[in-house]
């Protein structure tokens, strides 16, 4: 069978944002795979992300080992270029010490999307002459950002708050169409900015998320003992570390989302089916607004909405109804007639995994999961009479986690290895695309897709209805 042959990987992004979601086709590295899998946002942008890979059938030696850590990127239509500033390490030849520095993002156009403050990292690959990848740790990646603040305007909806002519609501009658736009003309700013709640004073702008403390994100693939055995597993293991969220931070709408339980998704391989496992923990989190808790989200309660309205009786309202609260921030009166434009959908522990049996670059067992700490979307109702409105208008994912590990059947045999022919080394920290490296290796399957070369973490979401 042969010695130190395993594969596994573990990625963890800190954040995504997904304008358009579940639009574009996704693209594969097999043949056919483009048709069964679920469709890409139209855009991706995201930042952070700790990454981890080990393939001891890679082509070229020294990507057997890759640990980096990248600062951002964008995806159109599931297309990522690579990301310049990335913190990197590879191996063989091994490393004593991990490398660590700062992976700073220059300012851009796509600060209105997202904003991160400062942002470190710190990578290490490790790699034995004479034994492979025996050597505990293969490769640990981290990332840390101080703060983090996303979306300060939804471009996919209408900036203008006069939407005569536009708006047709198919449940609504034209006294009741006329009615919304007359609110919505009162508002202090267009949709896109959520009736101005987005639009902050004078040049700062308010985000729809925040992250006032530091969001940390570590990627791990190691070897590990099988009991009763002298062979050895790959575990592949993604953590986060983050004490709240802030939505509508600094407003009176301002929502608190506390993470009382942090999530860890740990995937081992032992080459066989019957002794393979994932295991996750769930994050926990706690809602609050305005002092009063909304509700906790967890593997039992995995959903959460909070509505965005207009009041109908009121035309001084200058602001939307937000959850239970008016722009003034006092408690919805009783009675008070509105209607319901868009939600504010919170959701959590979307686990997904998935394993087989493979026979090639070896025989052994292949599984694999995703999971995410907090998926916020922009979702509109169908009260919302605008043109070709997509099932989602936004959304912001934070913490995506992937990891999968491949192990020969018995498990990964540890012993001399053969040495390696000489191989022409990387010049500096700048990666190929090193998906070629798995180009041999059948580890994606339908409905899981990674992007580990840059900062966008695919987890494919199915379609969801409109609300």
């Amino acid at each position: 069978m042969g010695t130190g042959r395993a594969v596994g990987d573990a990625g963890t992004g800190l954040a995504v944002i997904r304008l358009l979601p579940n639009s574009a086709p996704t693209r594969s590295i097999i043949p056919g795979a483009e048709d069964k899998l679920p469709k890409q946002a139209g855009v991706e942008v995201g930042f952070g992300l700790a990454s981890a890979q080990v393939n001891s059938e890679a082509y070229l030696s020294f990507e057997k080992v890759i640990a980096q850590a990248s600062p951002g990127g964008i995806a159109v239509q599931g297309a990522s270029p690579q990301t310049p500033g990335a913190l990197a390490q590879t191996a063989p030849p091994g490393n004593q010490q991990p490398r660590a520095g700062g992976i700073n993002p220059p300012s851009t156009p796509l600060d209105t999307l997202v904003k991160a403050g400062l942002l470190n990292g710190q990578v290490h690959a490790q790699w034995s002459d004479t034994l492979g990848p025996c050597v505990g740790t293969i490769a640990d990646s981290s990332t840390e950002l101080a703060s983090l603040s996303a979306l300060n305007a939804i471009p996919t909806l209408p900036s203008t708050p006069d939407l005569t002519g536009v708006f047709d609501a198919p449940n609504l009658d034209p006294a009741a169409d006329q009615a919304v736009i007359d609110g919505l003309k009162n508002l202090t700013g267009g949709l896109s900015t959520l009736g101005g709640v987005l639009s902050g004073q004078g040049s700062t702008k308010t985000a729809l998320l925040s992250l006032p403390n530091t969001l940390s994100a570590r990627s791990v693939v190691r070897l590990v003992d099988i009991p009763g055995s002298p062979n050895k597993a790959v575990e592949s293991t993604s953590t986060m570390q983050v004490a709240a969220v802030k939505l509508l931070a600094g407003t009176p709408f301002e929502l608190s989302v506390n993470v009382v339980s942090q999530p860890t998704l740990v995937v081992t391989s032992t080459g066989d089916k019957a002794t393979s496992t994932v295991k996750y923990t769930a994050p926990v989190l706690e809602v609050v607004q305005g002092g009063k808790s909304l509700g906790r989200l967890d593997a039992a309660n995995p959903k959460l909405d909070v509505p965005i309205g207009i009041p109908l009786q009121n035309p001084a309202e200058k602001l939307p109804i937000i959850g239970g609260l008016l722009g003034n921030g006092q408690a919805l009166p009783a009675g008070l007639s509105k209607l319901d434009l868009g939600v504010l959908r919170l959701s959590v522990a979307g686990l997904n995994q998935k394993g087989e049996d493979s026979t090639q670059p070896f025989k052994g067992y292949q599984l694999g999961a995703t999971a995410r700490l907090l998926d916020l979307q922009v979702l509109p109702t169908d009260a919302l009479g605008l043109p070709n409105l997509p099932s989602a208008l936004a959304q912001i994912s934070l913490g995506e986690q992937v990891a999968r590990a491949y192990a020969p059947t018995g498990g990964v045999i540890c012993g001399a290895t053969a040495p390696l022919p000489p191989a022409p080394q990387p010049k500096g920290p700048q990666l190929a695309y090193t998906n070629a490296a798995y180009h041999s290796v059948p580890i994606f399957w339908s409905g899981t897709v990674m992007l580990l070369i840059g900062v966008i973490l695919v987890a494919a979401l199915p379609r969801r209805k409109r609300v």
